[in-house]
């Protein structure tokens, strides 16, 4: 596969980026996996207190002498009034008696940026990735004077632009088919949901940064599709949620291996941010009920996804995926990178006009 502009900044064999996937199927194991493979792995460090986040850093870098990406959020979110607050922890009530949860206390606060940024520069991480916004400036030009590259996650033409102007290196276009987290900027918004095809080419004539495409791409058909509309690289995180190195859970597993097209929405119920997930009894009761602004909503249903994961039952749980996830195979992550270049490159070659 030819290089590119992400590649050569980079000093990485494939244009393929590991998403971040924090709360759990993010883990040093698999971010290494993937850069060993010769792809740009991630780590989702945006939950880990600045100690725990500090050994992942250094558990990825005794696996992996390559490039790698540690992920934080942008908006550490807001407090929410007293009335909303108790209206949400009645909401919630029910799920953690039939738990055997008691009733919940006052949530605790999550890290913010400003406590977890510090780990990135003093470990001096070869990429800084953000979601939820730009970081604030000082943070990005101190990454800048440590040569730490900065990627910056768009959903609309206009965050693409933003990001720019920031200064960030690199750019990813963020389509409505990704799982996960919605990265927009504007927490209370409804999020904008542009399909990945048409959002990447519109972002790369927008901006003269290397433009990464995420959203619903699963193999070597979506990786070579994506560089024809411009991309200089590819990221995939659902793919990579049934490998080994992933700590997904066994329930989450099960329910991924029954995913289908049709199977995901877009839920505020886990978080208190719009985000893509199989849909479960949580996300369907939890439709219209009172929701706290993230991070507080996180704070509220984190013991009930806890305790539904130690019981096995899918139910409660934030299992994110993009809508493409009933593509994903049981593989290593190594296994993984190497048959999907292998399949772009077919597809590529396969698109070629004859002599």
């Amino acid at each position: 596969m030819r290089p590119t502009a992400f590649t050569g900044r980079l000093g990485v064999q494939h244009p393929l980026v590991l998403a971040p996937m924090a709360g759990g199927p993010s883990t040093p194991a698999l971010c290494a996996a993937v850069s060993e493979a010769g792809g740009l792995g991630s780590h989702g460090g945006a939950y880990l207190p600045p100690a725990k986040l500090r050994d992942d850093i250094r558990a990825i870098r005794a696996a992996t002498s390559r490039p790698f990406a540690i992920n934080l959020f942008a908006d550490d979110g807001a407090a929410g009034d007293e009335r909303t607050l108790r209206a949400a922890q009645e909401a919630v009530a029910g799920y953690r008696a039939q738990l055997g949860l008691p009733p919940p206390s006052p949530p605790a606060p999550l890290v913010t940026l400003r406590e977890a940024f510090p780990v990135i520069l003093e470990e001096r991480v070869p990429v800084f990735s953000f979601t939820f916004g730009i970081p604030p400036q000082e943070m990005l030009d101190a990454c800048r004077k440590a040569g730490i590259a900065t990627m910056g996650t768009a959903t609309t033409v206009a965050e693409a632009r933003a990001l720019e102007q920031s200064g960030v290196d690199f750019v990813c276009a963020q389509g409505a088919e990704a799982g996960g987290h919605r990265g927009t900027f504007d927490r209370d918004a409804e999020p904008p949901l542009i399909g990945t095809l048409a959002l990447v080419p519109q972002v790369v004539d927008a901006v003269r940064l290397p433009v990464i495409a995420a959203g619903g791409i699963m193999d070597g058909r979506g990786f070579a599709a994506a560089l024809a509309l411009g991309a200089s690289a590819v990221s995939l995180g659902t793919a990579f949620l049934l490998c080994p190195e992933a700590g997904t859970s066994a329930p989450y597993r099960a329910a991924l291996r029954q995913a289908r097209d049709d199977a995901t929405v877009i839920t505020r119920a886990f978080s208190g941010r719009a985000a893509r997930g199989l849909s479960n009894r949580f996300t369907r009761e939890m439709s219209d009920a009172p929701i706290a602004p993230y991070p507080i909503q996180n704070a509220l249903t984190r013991e009930i996804r806890a305790a539904a994961a130690k019981l096995g039952d899918p139910g409660f749980l934030s299992l994110w995926a993009g809508q493409a996830a009933a593509l994903a195979h049981e593989i290593p992550a190594r296994e993984l990178v190497a048959q999907i270049v292998h399949e772009a490159e077919a597809v590529i070659s396969g698109l070629r006009a004859e002599p």
